[in-house]
């Protein structure tokens, strides 16, 4: 195993500018890396039996790495064909576990390891062949085609570490060791007395160039003063974590804050979850094998038994004791003297899988008088993530971070043994749910510096605020609220019609989802954004909504709704939302008395495909809304995909046309076409006025 292809690409070096041999070399180790970790499974039902309720089985993770590269490939338009879209369907969306108890119900009839090693090897052929054709200059940047191509790479890697913590909780009886995954062999090493090193106070600045890959969140500027402080020498040890599970801390309240005590008293946890106890004995759960308790290595733990330990730590030392924010971490990171070529260039951590695959003793790599600044386990910090000043969504993947910005995810730093590419560099800013297990423990400091906040309250994307207005704001120039006024024509139309389930397709932030449950038992929002998605999720949890509207320039005014003021409340608990692709729905979504597809067809990549097969979803008499201004536009939809607004031999074709020619042999048109606008604010002195032709479609076939 090559580990020097396990370090990040350099992609802006201009003396020697990256080779697609080298990009084919990382593509082909990283697939080889992730095969070699699933061949530690026994058997098939190792691929079907949860590690854990809160995730998918570990056959959705086998696939969804490369499920992840075909639908990038496609809409960065590298590739118009699917290799197989019922596995890119199953395959495409993980779970983000929202809380300790939120059970993931999903039931899918997953394919064998067999049929998915099979699919992996037709993308992987795929991906090959791509290598060897597109144009290669350098940089690559944001808008090269390569950039696809890199993001499937480094989202396997990420993968490849989380995929091997669920193989480390699942049943011993499912995995096996093997030569590719030995962990360290010093166990009965003693643990060091950790003590604590003056960390000198620093101004960080950090300005993301194109010299790696990156994902979104690294970009932008961000400026801090860290003030003087002092860190652990070491990271915090099982020795030294066991005298607080000995001292009763987690039976004590008093150490856990009120998020942290939801989470103890819900699992009942009574010492960190890889830990064992075997009469006197403790034992420590590993990759694929329990071992005698290695007390020299580092604690792994979730941030709020991090944060408990140091509650408690506080008490015994006298001192305010806690984790380091992101920007103390990386006033740790220069004080040992460290730089991105010096770590990829040397073995003097346990990163990269360069050494063991597990943890070893914390006092076996040192970074100047500190030790484990990188490598071995992740650090958790205090600090919930944030966007830096400039950050900007890569149009690719517009819900790898915004997601997070929710003051519930925090940034963990360093990397672990099982880190590699993109993670292990000091940029990399990976947020988990503090109650999240990764291979993650923490290094504890001193100070009396208080934690900043820098979290993101109000939504200050141009793009989610602008929808947020055009769903939930005020009214201009007389037009009433779009969605509403489509869910009011709908309603008015469907009086004599059964009123039990609905589908919102396209349904952006969720207004018509919300209006639609006033007179449905159950409404569906379904959008392709993940990231309007969320915007809805939150309101219907939260009923509440907040925004910045862009005025001029740099000028905002903030805007707070609430579904109460928008009389929707008592819809909140009949709705639910979900990402997906209207061209290949999941099968689950079926069975509609109503489907609104309000201003999609003319942004579909298949208008023609979505035409075809929305019957399949559509109860017998139920009734097909479609809105639609009709602009076609070659970005969104390949002209030989339009169904109207073209010549042929010699005749206009409207849309219209198109829609009666697909959706005749199965639906009928209830009335003649009607036109409601619609107004949507970008700034305070610059507004679209559209009108959007509203047809009926009742299937009676």
């Amino acid at each position: 195993m090559n580990t020097l292809l396990n370090r990040s690409i350099d992609l802006n070096n201009k003396e020697t500018p990256v080779t697609r041999e080298q990009i084919r070399a990382y593509f082909h180790q990283t697939a080889d890396l992730y095969e070699c970790l699933f061949q530690t499974l026994v058997s098939d039902d190792a691929y079907y039996i949860k590690p854990i309720h809160l995730r998918h089985p570990l056959i959705f993770y086998y696939g969804h790495t490369n499920t992840f590269f075909i639908n990038k490939l496609i809409l960065a338009g590298l590739i118009t064909q699917r290799v197989n879209p019922q596995f890119e369907s199953m395959f495409a969306v993980g779970v983000d576990e929202m809380g300790w108890d939120d059970v993931n119900e999903m039931h899918y009839n997953w394919p064998t390891p067999a049929e998915v090693k099979a699919y992996r090897a037709s993308v992987r052929s795929l991906v090959d062949a791509l290598i060897d054709i597109l144009p290669l200059n350098s940089p690559i940047d944001w808008e090269s085609p390569w950039w696809p191509i890199l993001m499937g790479i480094e989202h396997e890697r990420i993968h490849l570490e989380t995929s091997s913590v669920l193989i480390r909780q699942h049943a011993l009886s499912f995995v096996q060791s093997s030569a590719h995954w030995l962990p360290c062999l010093a166990i009965d090493i003693p643990a060091p007395i950790n003590t604590l090193v003056d960390i000198s106070a620093k101004e960080i600045v950090l300005s993301k160039s194109a010299k790696y890959y990156g994902w979104d969140n690294e970009y932008g500027q961000f400026k801090a003063h860290s003030p003087a402080f002092q860190a652990a020498k070491y990271l915090t040890s099982n020795a030294e974590f066991l005298s607080f599970v000995e001292a009763g801390g987690y039976q004590d309240d008093q150490y856990w804050q009120e998020e942290s005590l939801g989470w103890l008293h819900y699992t009942k946890a009574a010492h960190p979850t890889f830990w064992l106890k075997q009469g006197d004995a403790w034992k420590l759960r590993l990759m694929t094998a329990e071992i005698d308790m290695p007390w020299s290595w580092p604690v792994e733990v979730n941030y709020h038994e991090a944060k408990a330990f140091c509650n408690w730590q506080t008490i015994q030392l006298g001192k305010p004791v806690r984790m380091p924010t992101e920007h103390e971490w990386y006033a740790l990171y220069e004080h040992a003297g460290l730089s991105d070529e010096m770590v990829a260039s040397t073995m003097n951590a346990n990163l990269f899988l360069d050494h063991f695959t597990s943890s070893c003793p914390v006092n076996q790599f040192a970074h100047g008088d500190l030790y484990d600044v990188v490598g071995n386990v992740w650090q958790w910090t205090e600090t919930p993530i944030f966007p830096f000043d400039g950050f900007k969504v890569h149009p690719l993947y517009d819900d790898f971070t915004t997601p997070t910005f929710d003051g519930r995810h925090n940034i963990i730093k360093g990397g672990s043994w099982i880190a590699t590419g993109n993670e292990a560099i000091k940029s990399a800013r990976y947020a988990f749910r503090r109650h999240f297990f990764q291979h993650a423990g923490f290094r504890y400091i001193v100070t009396d510096t208080p934690i900043e906040d820098n979290a993101s309250h109000y939504e200050s994307d141009k793009q989610l605020s602008e929808y947020a207005e055009f769903h939930y704001g005020d009214t201009y120039y007389g037009v009433p609220n779009f969605p509403k006024a489509l869910s009011d024509f709908a309603i008015q139309s469907l009086h004599n019609k059964p009123a039990k389930t609905a589908l919102d397709l396209g349904c952006a932030t969720g207004r018509a989802t919300f209006e639609l449950a006033k007179h449905f038992d159950h409404v569906t929002g379904i959008d392709f954004s993940a990231r309007f998605i969320g915007l809805a999720l939150k309101l219907a949890q939260q009923g509440v909504l907040r925004y910045t509207m862009v005025n001029e320039g740099d000028l905002v005014s903030y805007q707070d709704r609430s579904l109460a003021e928008l009389n929707l409340s008592d819809a909140a608990h009949k709705v639910e939302f979900w990402q997906g692709d209207a061209c290949n729905l999941k099968p689950q979504f079926t069975g509609y008395d109503f489907i609104l597809a309000a201003n999609l067809i003319d942004r579909l990549y298949s208008p023609r495909q979505f035409l075809n097969t929305i019957y399949e979803r559509l109860n017998m008499g139920g009734v097909l809304m479609i809105t639609s201004p009709y602009t076609w536009l070659e970005e969104h939809t390949p002209k030989e995909e339009w169904i109207g607004g073209f010549k042929q031999d010699g005749e206009n074709v409207t849309t219209l046309d198109g829609l009666k020619t697909i959706l005749g042999q199965r639906f009928k048109l209830l009335q003649a076409p009607v036109e409601i606008p619609f107004v949507i604010r970008e700034t305070r002195h610059k507004f679209q006025h559209t009108l959007s032709e509203v047809t009926l479609w009742e299937r009676i076939s």
